[in-house]
């Protein structure tokens, strides 16, 4: 259950049950005095069972075991309050950490159906979202890292990097002695992170290219990735990423050029890696993942100039300048 990746670094496959990710990734480090748990999957019985079976198997005892969350959705940050002990730290970011705090999903829900949600559908859609049914729940005490901090562990010492864009927080962790980089949800190697925007004070996509540029010159050998298997091919991965968005925000162009639309109809046009025929037929969550990409796009055009966006009759309509 608990695989070894390098001495004292070790790999349990949480299970994401019914979730097309299938699973996350915690990375444990072992070391005397306390051990290190990075990620931990959802607040659900499914999770907890595997990563506690997982722990048990390794030795390691919560009581002495310190937690790092590379950011704030529930796949990764959902067991961390149930699992850490009275004397466990939860290293975590500050922005991640004031969006848990706030009323998120009201604005959430109003910006989606500015941006064409169907209304009938938002609140069962929240309702559904498993950042609201598996979250962690109630106040988490965090310890607050930011760019620069150093977690040391064992023989391992981490530098955290913040790379914003998948979350407005993300956070990495470089061994640059070992070359290892843990890579949360900003680097994965065969499915793209998914890039959202609900909100008008960001623009995600941009953040993300801007961190994987500041990343791209780190000496990696190994990226520990929150989905899928580890890899090799950091910078090649890096460049296939700006590829795809390179090609996603061509795709939005083109489909603007045939006529103005809000976000919600221009994601029913878009390319998307998913057995389903028809845009109909994709379930409602994945319409609301798919629309915010839509979103974190037409906002990137929008400041590049390329586009603009009305509002008309309480709709946001993109068009081409």
């Amino acid at each position: 259950m608990a695989e070894e990746i390098l001495p004292n670094l070790y790999k349990i496959e949480v299970p994401l049950p019914r979730n097309p990710l299938k699973a996350v990734n915690s990375y444990i480090i072992k070391a005397r005095g306390k051990s290190l748990i990075i990620d931990t999957g959802m607040n659900r019985e499914e999770c907890i069972s595997v990563l506690s079976s997982g722990l048990t198997e390794l030795g390691v005892d919560l009581n002495k075991a310190d937690f790092f969350i590379t950011h704030l959705h529930a796949d990764h940050l959902g067991l961390a309050s149930t699992m850490a002990s009275d004397t466990s730290k939860i290293y975590f970011n500050q922005a991640d950490a004031d969006i848990i705090n706030s009323e998120a999903w009201e604005e959430y829900s109003n910006f989606a159906l500015i941006n064409g949600f169907p209304e009938n559908e938002v609140q069962r859609v929240i309702q559904s979202h498993p950042g609201v049914k598996y979250s962690t729940k109630g106040y988490v005490d965090f310890h607050m890292l930011k760019e620069g901090d150093a977690i040391s562990i064992g023989d391992y010492l981490f530098k955290c990097i913040e790379t914003p864009g998948h979350t407005p927080g993300h956070m990495c962790l470089y061994e640059p002695n070992k070359k290892i980089f843990i890579s949360g949800d900003h680097i994965l190697s065969d499915i793209t992170p998914n890039i959202s925007l609900f909100s008008n004070d960001e623009n995600p996509l941009k953040e993300y290219l801007i961190s994987l540029d500041k990343v791209y010159n780190f000496d990696v050998r190994l990226v520990l990735p929150g989905h899928r298997a580890p890899f090799t091919n950091f910078r090649e991965r890096i460049e296939e990423l700006k590829r795809h968005h390179e090609v996603r925000v061509n795709e939005v162009l083109s489909i603007l050029e045939k006529d103005n639309k809000d976000a919600f109809h221009v994601a029913s046009q878009m390319t998307w890696d998913m057995s389903y025929e028809s845009w109909e037929l994709f379930p409602l969550l994945q319409k609301w993942f798919a629309t915010g990409e839509a979103i974190a796009h037409l906002k990137y055009l929008e400041e590049e100039g390329k586009i603009r966006r009305e509002i008309k009759e309480q709709k946001a309509v993109f068009s081409l300048k």
